[in-house]
């Protein structure tokens, strides 16, 4: 039998220590974040299966006709096969006798989620020992007659309970026991016959017997932090919460704009376990270790009595099939543990084998959500006295739409922000913050334009002006109003808002959808055209349909810049052409009913637009040509107080005379503005008016001198 002097010495010393009552020792029990209770009954079992350890060493010395031989278990004389083929198998010990833990202690927690009986746990126990006291190393190598083999084997930790390798009892420890299903001992060098194949406790299970919160390091980057909702409704708490409760436990919680993470968080504390998040973008990202982060998270919920909350799931790989595995591999291992899925797709059947139960969680009341600006403001700003009124703030980000996430993230910036600055919150703080919370992906689609204009910079009639204040109303309460009140219900419609702005180039209708959109606190998005339109079949409704998938997820403004290029009206179908353009057509009258986000469509040409697309528009602008009391305005407001005028200046002339829109206006005093820069001289009548002649060749018109007069001359010279 195998050991050296070494192990020779350290089996003597157990094997006489028996009077003395050796337990194992104190250095041994790191207790740190250990209940008191639940270490004693831990450690009191462990030296139970000491003294099983002892008395086999002394059985196996007893035995051996010459134990103090050092180069024994290198080899095997004659005489030792011989007395090994005349040995009955055995250990010679008592059998198991039975006995079971405390329900609170952390061996009875394990025992009731893992489904332990007292023999398992001994089992456990055995295998975990040379994790929680060294010594056990080299008895185990003693007994194992093989010093290399330092943990008990198959066959070892069955005798150490007094049981033979032919007892059934041997299948506790096969894969389908709840032992190794569980994670909890792991059956290593499966090359080997069974009885010789070694038992490991993973180390995030000796960590949770010694009292240890930490989560496994294989987890790090795809564990969330758990929040709960703050103003989530007791009746929806109790609800989800009692479904979690029943069948295999999973739920899915479709999100309409409420807080799904949130609330599955509350739930499952409602129903006194831990919530165990996992951020499914994050598993996306390492779609070949799923299968054993899976494994992992199910070990680290059934250790410590959690319940499991994945999402967003279309944050999941978007391929059906890369979807399917990943969901069915996480609710196979989570099988029995309350598993709380939540995203803004639905649950598709084949994703899993279980059905889950489907609970809508509606958009929050615009009470709820400015509770919860208020105390993802509070606890963002902590004892520093930097919050501003948090009823205002609230109604300066109304028309957003966020998660939870988003809505911390962004009140933890503006708070920074603030502070930087040593002063309360203001609304543009938290504008700019929440900008700042928009993905990248509809960047690659259209152009960013970061609003730079208010409404003070507008020029418009006052009929425009408040149908532009009535598309932004409409943004900020579109939730109340189609969500809560159910103003838009059935028929798989959106709770986007549309406009048309219609009128001649120059009069100001993108300037206008930036105005809407700084009041709103968001960008504009425009939509270039040619990374639109697809001379094949089919691929300009694929670009849209990526551009409007994009736009509901982000808080902006979408500008479809001459829409009538694309919105335009169906004809009869004379050809293949025809066909395709109808279809097209038809795409985006579906689009549109279906959009959540908001979206201005500009064009040049009211008429060619279908009429389908009149009826789903919610606000019409119409942006006519300046009067000259407008346009002596809109000189004043293009030349701006910066830019020094001569006296000769006659901007009243120039409105009276010059019929222009506001967009030739302004690339006109763009042009004057120059000119004066380069004469080093303040602005005069005569340079205004080689500005308007140039802009007037530029458009194609006459100079005639009914509109220049007594500027003829200067105008001709351009």
């Amino acid at each position: 039998m195998t050991h050296t002097a070494e192990t020779a010495g350290a089996a003597e010393s157990v094997g006489t220590a028996e009077a003395a009552g050796t337990a194992v020792p104190a250095a041994a029990r790191p207790d740190a974040g250990t209940d008191a209770g639940d270490a004693e009954h831990l450690w009191a079992r462990l030296r139970a299966v000491e003294e099983r350890v002892r008395h086999a060493v002394a059985l196996r010395r007893a035995a051996d006709p010459d134990p103090d031989d050092p180069y024994k278990g290198q080899y095997l004389t004659p005489e030792a096969a011989a007395r090994i083929l005349d040995e009955p198998g055995g250990l010679g010990l008592p059998a198991h006798e039975p006995w079971r833990p405390p329900a609170d202690s952390v061996l009875g927690g394990l025992a009731v989620r893992f489904g332990l009986s007292p023999l398992d746990l001994d089992l456990l126990l055995v295998a975990v020992a040379p994790d929680l006291d060294a010594r056990f190393e080299r008895l185990y190598g003693y007994l194992n007659d093989d010093l290399t083999r330092r943990r008990p084997t198959v066959g070892l930790a069955l005798e150490l309970c007094g049981l033979a390798g032919a007892s059934p009892a041997r299948f506790r420890l096969a894969p389908g026991g709840p032992l190794v299903a569980g994670g909890l001992v792991e059956v290593t060098e499966p090359e080997r016959p069974p009885l010789s194949r070694v038992l490991v406790v993973p180390d995030r299970v000796t960590g949770h017997l010694l009292g240890s919160a930490r989560p496994d390091a294989r987890l790090a980057g795809v564990l969330g932090e758990a929040r709960e909702d703050p103003t989530a409704e007791a009746g929806e708490v109790r609800r989800t919460a009692a479904a979690a409760g029943t069948g295999v436990g999973l739920v899915h919680l479709r999100s309409r704009g409420g807080d799904a993470e949130g609330l599955a968080t509350a739930a499952l504390h409602a129903a006194g376990l831990r919530p165990l998040v996992l951020d499914a973008a994050a598993l996306a990202r390492r779609p070949d270790d799923v299968p054993e982060l899976t494994r992992v998270a199910a070990l680290e919920a059934r250790l410590t009595g959690a319940g499991v909350v994945l999402g967003p799931l279309e944050a999941l790989p978007a391929e059906p099939a890369a979807r399917a595995r990943t969901l069915a591999a996480l609710c196979a291992e989570l099988r029995g543990i309350p598993l709380l899925t939540h995203g803004t797709v639905g649950w598709d059947p084949a994703w899993a084998a279980d059905t889950p139960v489907v609970l809508t969680v509606p958009a929050p009341s615009p009470e709820r959500q400015a509770a919860r600006w208020r105390h993802a403001l509070e606890r963002a700003a902590g004892d520093s006295p930097v919050t501003g009124d948090t009823g205002e703030l609230a109604r300066a980000v109304a028309a957003h739409r966020l998660d939870s996430g988003q809505v911390r993230r962004a009140a933890d910036v503006a708070v920074r922000t603030a502070a930087l600055a040593g002063r309360p919150v203001r609304p543009d703080d938290l504008r700019t913050a929440v900008r700042a919370q928009n993905g990248a992906g509809l960047d690659r689609l259209a152009r960013r334009v970061e609003p730079a204009v208010g409404w003070d910079d507008l020029v418009l009639p006052p009929t425009t002006h408040r149908r532009l204040s009535e598309l932004a109303l409409r943004a900020r309460h579109r939730e109340q109003v189609l969500g809560q009140w159910g103003m838009r219900p059935g028929g798989g419609r959106g709770r986007g808002v549309i406009a048309l702005f219609a009128g001649e180039s120059g009069t100001g209708k993108t300037m206008s959808a930036e105005v809407v959109a700084a009041d709103l606190g968001m960008d504009l998005y425009v939509v270039d055209l040619s990374t639109v339109v697809d001379k094949y079949v089919g691929e300009t409704e694929k670009n849209l349909e990526r551009i409007f998938t994009e736009a509901s997820a982000v808080n902006a403004v979408l500008l479809f810049d001459e829409a009538d290029a694309i919105f335009g009206k169906r004809s009869e179908v004379k050809d293949a052409h025809d066909r395709h353009a109808n279809i097209e057509s038809a795409y985006l009258l579906q689009r549109m009913e279906s959009f959540d986000g908001i979206a201005v469509l500009t064009t040049n040409l009211r008429a060619n637009l279908d009429e389908a697309f009149t009826r789903r528009l919610d606000v019409v602008a119409d942006f006519p040509v300046p009067d000259s009391g407008g346009r002596l305005a809109l000189w004043e407001r293009c030349l701006g107080d910066r830019l020094p005028r001569s006296d000769d200046l006659d901007l009243g002339f120039c409105a009276d005379r010059f019929e222009l829109a506001g967009g030739s206006i302004r690339a006109c005093a763009v042009t004057a503005a120059y000119l004066a820069a380069e004469s080093g001289d303040p602005l005069t009548m005569r340079q205004v008016v080689t500005a308007v002649a140039q802009e007037y060749r530029k458009l194609g018109r006459l100079v005639l001198e009914s509109e220049f007069g007594p500027y003829l001359a200067e105008a001709t010279d351009v």
